[in-house]
């Protein structure tokens, strides 16, 4: 078996990233402490809930201003100023936390120091992350088998997704290989040069591409049994496609559908259901109360940048397919739809002034936690759509209605992981995370939707 390189998986480097923000942030203090005249925050037993406080802090502050976002963390630069959000917010909800932390100092002088020993210590941690761990010696090389109709889509798919996973080289299966694959820095090979080929590109994986396995020949399919018996790593795509991109590849699904839906118990799971419910009933009444505050706000916007009703209702379609009436503000002029729905889209004439800063800060969306208290909706889940595109997507794309075996939702997994869908093609990437969420619901992925949405608000990423 060839010798293989050593790399850090998706889930590793997440880990690694997060373990060592905390491990260089607890050395840079415990080093200041005890070299300069700073007692404000000591490690010791007694103090245990001052670490973890700051622990809390600094994981989840990260996550929000999304330090732990493998291809921004890849480069130093592009990281920079979540680092700086990170270490600022972290130390400002330290400072105010009162009884779990340290009593404000006498000298204020301290607090620098403090502050600048986190953000000194995340700075050399993430440099160190940047220039090795991210390096070429760390890559993962894989080998692509299958034919080539598919062959650029999965290149593209792999390379935004992981930084780190690189296709180094391609077998191509096609009966008619006239052509050869011209990809840069992708060589292909013939299937009776598969050991070479682990032997001089490194490859540590071999992902089986097939849309039809009667391609693979035979003495092909001997190689590749006594590879996977030997231990080596041999995958089929859209596996592989699910767990770097977090979506689930339904334009590749086959008749054999059935293997790709095994849905989260969560569904049906009576636990995780009452206290989804609950989670909705109560930030929907904070929800609420948070509307009610910023009111006049919109109000006197309205009356100037909109000019006409402040709310509007449409019908969109629920779990199961039942129909029902959202709410939101209005955000386009009077009239935008006199000939029939067309789909929003990126510098639309029709949203008003005022309506693109309510669409950029989601505050158009927060008359929907009506909706969530009522039942219609819940707070994460699947955007609810329009009859009309409904039927439309249903038409074009595979299992598009397999998303409404759950309540649609305020926020979701493709909310938070795509931009605001505005054609077939948005609407077939962002059903691939809707299925992915539909997959893998639960409270692990709640929470983490429920963090990212504060990045969407924070960066300001609504449309």
């Amino acid at each position: 078996m060839p010798q293989k390189s050593i790399h850090f998986n998706i889930s590793e480097r997440k880990i690694l990233l997060r373990v060592f923000d905390i491990l260089s942030v607890l050395l840079m203090l415990f080093f200041v402490s005890n070299s300069l005249k700073f007692d404000y925050f000591t490690i010791s037993k007694e103090n245990w809930t001052w670490v973890f406080v700051l622990i809390l802090y600094l994981s989840l502050f990260g996550s929000i201003f999304e330090i732990y976002d493998l291809q921004k963390s890849s480069a130093i630069e592009k990281i920079a100023s979540g680092v700086v959000l990170t270490a600022s917010t972290t130390v400002l909800f330290y400072l105010l936390t009162p009884i779990f932390t340290p009593f404000l100092p006498s000298n204020r002088l301290q607090i620098i120091f403090f502050y600048f020993s986190i953000l000194l210590a995340l700075f050399i941690w993430r440099l160190v992350y940047s220039t090795l761990v991210v390096s070429p010696r760390f890559f993962k090389k894989i080998l692509i088998v299958g034919e080539t109709s598919n062959i650029e889509a999965i290149i593209d798919a792999f390379k935004q997704a992981d930084p780190n996973y690189k296709i180094v080289a391609f077998i191509n299966c096609e009966e008619n290989q006239d052509d050869t694959i011209k990809f840069k820095n992708i060589k292909e090979y013939k299937p009776d040069e598969i050991h070479e080929v682990l032997k001089q590109e490194g490859v540590s994986e071999i992902v089986i591409a097939s849309y039809n396995s009667e391609t693979i020949t035979p003495d092909l399919y001997f190689q590749l049994i006594r590879l996977l018996e030997s231990g080596f790593s041999i995958k089929e795509y859209t596996q592989v496609y699910e767990n770097l991109t977090q979506r689930v590849p339904v334009q590749y699904v086959g008749k054999d559908f059935y293997k790709y839906f095994p849905f989260s118990r969560s569904n049906e799971n009576k636990l995780y259901l009452f206290f989804h419910r609950l989670f909705d009933i109560v930030v929907s009444v904070l929800g609420i109360v948070v509307a009610i505050l910023f009111l006049p706000i919109v109000l006197i916007g309205n009356a100037f940048g909109n000019r006409g009703k402040l709310f509007y209702t449409q019908e969109r379609v629920g779990k199961n397919g039942k129909l029902f009436k959202i709410i939101k503000y209005r955000t386009m002029i009077k009239n935008a739809e006199t000939k029939g729905a067309v789909w929003a889209k990126k510098g639309d004439t029709r949203i008003t002034p005022f309506g693109k800063f309510l669409r950029h800060s989601r505050l158009d969306e927060m008359p929907q936690f009506i909706n969530v208290l009522k039942g219609e909706m819940s707070f994460i889940g699947p955007r609810p759509e329009r009859p009309f595109f409904v039927k439309q997507l249903s038409e074009m794309l595979p299992f598009y209605e397999t998303r409404h075996i759950v309540k649609p939702g305020l926020t979701g997994w493709a909310q938070v992981m795509s931009r605001y869908g505005a054609s077939v093609d948005d609407s077939l990437l962002k059903l691939q995370y809707d299925l992915y969420y539909i997959k893998h619901r639960s409270f692990l992925l709640d929470a983490i939707i429920l963090m990212k949405t504060f990045s969407t608000v924070i960066y300001y990423r609504g449309q």
